[in-house]
């Protein structure tokens, strides 16, 4: 039977990229992301379904995990790669920003990750979660942020302990500074970030790995940065 994979954030970046290499490794895919013309463009270039989808949205986690679901009736690997950052020292930052980096960052991953579990206990399969380096490293200006791949840092680790039994594996991928629209404003030349190519060869090898082991944690640094970097 076919393998299945669902791809958050997967109309651009570091999700497109790890999109289209399962769809090189031969597996379905279902694309979402909030801007229909976008992900519809993705999925079209993949032969992949498209979702329009906020993961901020309660209603909207549940729904594209279902229409994967009557699609295909099964998945082996979900990935969470909708993210969002917003600059701000902790005293400067305004209320709705901070809502809105929780919202996407953890809480749209983990309700997303939620309803997906019953299928992927079936496959035995993966959760990638898409955390940062900035989760591991203090962010000044981007302590929020930082905080939200922090907690998916351990989110993802307390996924293995729950789902052990079960087959099923997580891993943060953890990048510094990656050649994506979001990471623009750090004033690094983009021939000089990890590549979202980068990302996705770290899943590839995790999908590789015999079923007895699993990799919790990668952190990815940027060659010639002196601490490892700040958020991909």
């Amino acid at each position: 039977m076919e393998r299945a994979a669902l791809v958050t954030g997967g109309s651009s970046g570091i999700g497109l990229a790890i999109a289209r290499m399962l769809r090189d490794e031969g597996y379905a895919l279902t694309l979402a992301s909030r801007r229909v013309e976008k992900v519809q463009a993705a999925a079209d270039e993949l032969g992949a379904v498209a979702v329009a989808a906020d993961v901020s949205d309660e209603g909207d986690c549940a729904r594209l995990v279902a229409e994967h679901e009557k699609r295909v009736g099964r998945l082996d690997v979900l990935v969470n790669s909708a993210g969002i950052g917003i600059g701000g020292r902790v005293e400067d930052l305004p209320a709705k920003h901070l809502d809105l980096q929780l919202g996407v960052n953890l809480r749209g991953l983990f309700l997303v990750t939620q309803a997906a579990i019953p299928l992927l206990r079936r496959s035995r399969g993966w959760i990638v979660n898409l955390a940062s380096i900035a989760g591991t490293l203090p962010t000044p200006g981007l302590a929020t942020y930082g905080a939200t791949k922090a907690a998916v840092i351990a989110l993802t680790r307390s996924l293995n302990g729950e789902l052990d039994a079960d087959g099923v594996r997580a891993i943060a991928i953890c990048p510094g500074f990656v050649d994506t629209p979001m990471a623009q404003w750090s004033g690094i030349a983009p021939d000089a970030m990890i590549r979202p190519e980068d990302c996705a060869e770290v899943v590839r090898m995790a999908l590789r790995l015999s079923p007895n082991a699993r990799v919790p944690q990668v952190v990815i640094e940027r060659m010639g940065s002196s601490n490892g970097d700040v958020p991909g």
